[in-house]
């Protein structure tokens, strides 16, 4: 008899459709699997009608919890490219990335698209609304940023944080300047 082997439904990052974002994982969510999109509010047309708008953080890409194993009906939902892959096997999304980036959103932190970094300080948050946020805590304009990547993606968010959810004695914020790689080489001098 063959053992029995629990499955366990893991974060990916599904390509999709350009522009079809929303739709998809509303799809995703009516089909029973947790989808996750994450937006900003960005504003939109000329001075005089400028709107709101919800756009993704992440263009063309939707994050989805399921089996890999079991990942066909995933992949017959209408505008899904492909799972996010290394290879030819799926590659899962950190679930500790996923969990920061759905935290930032739920306390509706102010929030912008960012350059993916690769150095700095990693931090995680330990007291307040927002204890267990882990990301790359940065310096601008006077206030205190956490830059949530998601690794697999390449692709960051940079949220403004209250400065007493950090506590005092963690590592030191880059001076976020105009490119990270330049703010680390000041900082290292």
């Amino acid at each position: 008899m063959e053992p029995d082997y629990q499955r366990v439904d893991q974060w990916f990052a599904l390509r999709v459709k350009g522009r079809s974002e929303k739709a998809i994982s509303n799809v995703l969510i009516d089909k029973g699997y947790p989808a996750f999109l994450p937006t900003y509010p960005f504003r939109n047309g000329r001075s005089l009608t400028k709107r709101l708008v919800d756009l993704p953080f992440f263009p063309g890409y939707v994050f989805c919890r399921f089996d890999v194993c079991r990942r066909l009906p995933i992949l017959k939902t209408p505008g899904v490219i492909h799972i996010v892959s290394i290879g030819r096997a799926p590659a899962p999304v950190d679930d500790r990335e996923i969990a920061s980036l759905q935290k930032a959103i739920e306390h509706q932190l102010e929030a912008q698209p960012n350059e993916f970094l690769t150095v700095g300080s990693k931090v995680q948050i330990v007291q307040g609304a927002l204890a267990g946020i882990e990301g790359i805590l940065l310096e601008f304009k006077n206030s205190l940023q956490l830059v949530l990547s998601i690794t697999l993606l390449c692709r960051s968010v940079r949220v403004e944080i209250p400065t007493d959810s950090v506590i005092a004695d963690s590592v030191p914020p880059l001076r976020y300047l105009k490119e990270p790689a330049i703010a680390h080489e000041r900082q290292l001098q």
